[in-house]
């Protein structure tokens, strides 16, 4: 029922009873559980609280390594981020909402996604907090972190591992957890006084022009180090603030930490790489959470659809799943522009193609229509998706 769920998510659902979706799908998807049925197992899963998480969490790690030996693997660095996002609720009876830092009402969830650096992210772990849960609890921060890290298969989570956040994550507890596991960080700084007197210090001489993923230069935009003009005395040891220097957009609203007229944003890092501008760009594609966040609410996450909050973190760890199955889609069986492309997009040319289901002498069919522009596209992904190696155990 579960795996039913997953589909019908990965599928473009958003609450319980579009399990109708799969209705009807008898001779492709076998039976399909009820609504009633489905909500009752939602509901025994939540109420063994943590203990039903963890199942859930542990059979989505196995899916994983299955998926890297079937030829998904990850390249040699592994790059973690970080990140929350606000969950509207239109219902004051939602169990642990409450209203944000934004004015709005409902949750503030902290997730964590894998970026592989080819267009894809995996869903590797996601908490429920309520919506006044602050932006920068470290405890929350190590808590997500850790469940990422027991998504990692293992003999990957000893590889070179950079953990990425925003100035959310710029608590000092969380960066010495980062420190005693061993692992790089790379996390945005708030712009206070002190910050801006030490960037206002720095000369001219000490700027290099920032660049683009494509190597070149970008234009109107600059780096460089703050050591020696900033106090970090109490963050690791070897830690160092980089600052990246622009210039607005035409028509952008000037923010208080924008410095005579020019946008500065600061992160800090213990990476000991020397390369300043290569270190900023791998910062700056941090910003590339805010994509996979933005697939998870295409993918059930935008309201979360119960009243207790038990059955909302079951359904939150089984839109993390549904991420995932639509992430491994793409990595194994789609090349081009459907490899990176949004849910909305993947759905409209692949999943709801219009297809005939026949038998013949105990023999499933099935055919596509020939005018359809993906069709080749389809078929090519089922025999990949038939070659694939069998799982190990």
């Amino acid at each position: 029922m579960l795996r039913d769920l997953i589909v019908m998510l990965a599928d473009g659902g958003d609450c319980l009873s579009d399990l109708r979706l799969l209705a009807g799908c008898d001779a492709l998807l076998g039976p399909v559980a009820s609504i009633p049925t489905a909500w009752r197992v939602l509901e025994r899963l939540g109420q063994l609280g943590e203990d039903g998480l963890a199942a859930l969490r542990v059979a989505r790690a196995q899916a994983r390594a299955h998926a890297w030996h079937a030829g998904g693997w990850p390249p040699r660095r592994l790059i973690l981020d970080l990140d929350a996002t606000l969950l509207v609720a239109h219902s004051d009876r939602k169990q642990g909402a409450a209203g944000s830092y934004q004015h709005t009402f409902g949750f503030h969830p902290l997730l964590a996604y894998l970026d592989r650096g080819d267009g894809h992210g995996e869903a590797l772990a996601g908490i429920l907090r309520p919506g006044n849960a602050t932006a920068n609890d470290a405890a929350d921060h190590t808590a997500v972190l850790r469940l990422a890290l027991a998504q990692l298969p293992a003999g990957h989570a000893r590889r070179w591992l950079l953990v990425r956040t925003d100035s959310a994550g710029a608590s000092q507890a969380f960066l010495a957890e980062l420190r005693a596991r061993k692992l790089r960080f790379s996390v945005g700084l708030p712009i206070d006084a002190h910050v801006g007197d030490a960037l206002l210090a720095l000369p001219e001489t000490a700027w290099i022009p920032a660049v683009d993923p494509d190597g070149r230069p970008r234009d109107g935009a600059w780096v460089a180090e703050v050591a020696g003009w900033l106090d970090l005395c109490g963050y690791p040891p070897g830690t160092r603030a980089i600052c990246r220097r622009e210039r607005p957009h035409p028509g952008a609203n000037l923010r208080f930490t924008d410095l005579q007229g020019r946008r500065y944003q600061v992160f800090v890092t213990d990476q000991p790489d020397r390369d300043l501008a290569r270190l900023e760009l791998r910062h700056r594609q941090h910003a590339r959470i805010e994509d996979r966040i933005r697939a998870a609410k295409a993918t059930g996450l935008a309201n979360l659809p119960f009243g207790a909050w038990r059955r909302n973190a079951v359904w939150l760890e089984l839109v993390l799943a549904a991420q995932d199955l639509t992430c491994w889609l793409q990595t194994l069986l789609l090349d081009g522009e459907l490899a990176i492309a949004e849910p909305k997009r993947l759905r409209t040319r692949l999943l709801h193609t219009a297809g005939r289901l026949l038998t013949d002498a105990r023999r499933l069919t099935l055919h596509l229509p020939a005018a359809w522009p993906w069709a080749v596209v389809l078929a090519s992904a089922f025999t990949r998706l038939w070659s694939l190696p069998p799982h190990p155990g």
